[in-house]
């Protein structure tokens, strides 16, 4: 069964890729991850603000009595350069690259341009295989347009190619106003591949102590239908690798992803439920599946249900919708 995969330019020997999670931030689970099958692994977002926040605590700290009292100066820990910064970060992508076998991805979500370039270049150096950008921004500024958004992944895209050379990916927002315009766009600008979507956390309410609550819910497989949507729209009318993301717990939402013209499927939820073992248990049930049907390839499967190859392409669009609503049955209550 030949599984093999490229994705932003990288050879894979299977579709699946664990996603950026605490279990890929510690080099004992990322090899875990690797010997359950991960093809890929993406290694957990550097953070560009807490970077700074924390160099900036240190030298709040360090220089608050200078003229007051300097002596005392002497008794205050000098952290190694090894300590703070991004050198943790770069030390955890130089030896995940010297332990694993397979490309290790590295993550970046910055607030600057000068910080996005900076970062990127160092994570290349670090020997990172290629660069996700994280690019978390919620447009919470009322008079930010739709294009001012829009510009923004434009920009910092276009700084990360003139800066890198290794492959960059983009976790694409599922929120833009045309969708598969702006991956054309970001296409242009030089992504070498597009996730399909960046997931963002939003708060919820707690209604005795009236506070904002930030907990973090996992994906769930219902989750999975509008990326399912888009990469099965932009499969075959795009040149960047395409990669799903988002409600993977069995096998079925992989094949399901894949079908539609995945080339890679990433997991973070299934694999913090049931640990880095599930990826063999994935790994697993696509054969099978494939076996079942006597598929020899990936290739034989990868979009073939996408839009541009399906003989009724509306079943993606408005037809589609309109037969579900009418198709609906109310469950019978009597």
């Amino acid at each position: 069964m030949d599984l093999t995969t490229r994705y932003m330019g990288l050879q894979l020997k299977n579709p699946l890729v664990a996603s950026a999670s605490p279990l890929t931030g510690e080099l004992d689970s990322l090899k875990r991850l690797e010997d359950a099958g991960a093809a890929a692994l993406i290694l957990p977002s550097l953070f560009q603000e807490e970077i700074e926040a924390e160099t900036a605590r240190y030298e709040h700290l360090t220089s608050a009595h200078d003229d007051s009292w300097p002596e005392g100066l002497s008794n205050f820990p000098k952290l190694p350069e090894t300590q703070h910064g991004p050198h943790q970060y770069l030390e955890l992508v130089r030896r995940a690259r010297q332990a694993a076998g397979v490309p290790v991805i590295a993550s970046l979500n910055g607030v600057s341009n000068e910080g996005w370039t900076t970062y990127a270049r160092q994570l290349q150096q670090a020997g990172a295989h290629g660069l996700e950008l994280n690019i978390y921004f919620i447009p919470a500024d009322l008079t930010s347009t739709g294009r001012d958004v829009e510009q923004r992944y434009l920009d910092i895209l276009r700084s990360l190619r003139a800066a890198v050379s290794i492959p960059v990916a983009i976790k694409l927002s599922p929120y833009f106003s045309s969708v598969g315009n702006m991956a054309l766009a970001l296409q242009d600008a030089g992504a070498d591949a597009l996730v399909l979507f960046n997931r963002f956390y939003q708060p919820d309410l707690d209604l005795t102590r009236l506070q904002v609550l930030t907990d973090l819910k996992l994906s769930e497989p219902s989750e999975i239908r509008l990326p399912l949507l888009w990469l099965a729209v932009l499969s075959g009318r795009t040149r960047a690798s395409l990669a799903a993301s988002t409600g993977v717990a069995s096998a079925d939402e992989v094949v399901k992803y894949l079908l539609v013209g995945a080339d890679v499927v990433m997991t973070t939820s299934s694999l913090l439920r049931r640990g880095p073992g599930h990826m063999a248990t994935l790994l697993a049930g696509l054969q099978e599946w494939l076996d079942a049907r006597e598929f020899n390839s990936l290739e034989q499967v990868r979009g073939i249900m996408s839009q541009c190859k399906l003989r009724d392409p509306q079943a993606f669009e408005r037809a589609n919708y309109i037969k579900i609503l009418h198709g609906y049955r109310a469950p019978d209550r009597s």
